[in-house]
């Protein structure tokens, strides 16, 4: 769970700022995203297996435009 202890004189806009990036470093909406539909497991490896793909083309295009 997470906590943002307010600091002394802390303004509130500041302090949900915080609690924003807190949330979006542990990937809390992400996974909220992704649990919101049922995926077949066989779906999600398929899907997995394609952005895997992907990123390893883009990673060969940038390398060979060096």
């Amino acid at each position: 769970m997470i906590a943002i202890m307010l600091k002394k004189r802390e303004n509130i806009d500041k302090a949900l700022r915080r609690l924003k990036k807190a949330v979006a470093k542990e990937g809390i909406f992400a996974e909220l995203k992704e649990r919101q539909y049922f995926q077949k497991p066989g779906d999600k490896k398929r899907k997995k297996s394609i952005r895997a793909r992907a990123r390893i083309r883009k990673e060969e295009r940038l390398a060979g435009n060096k």
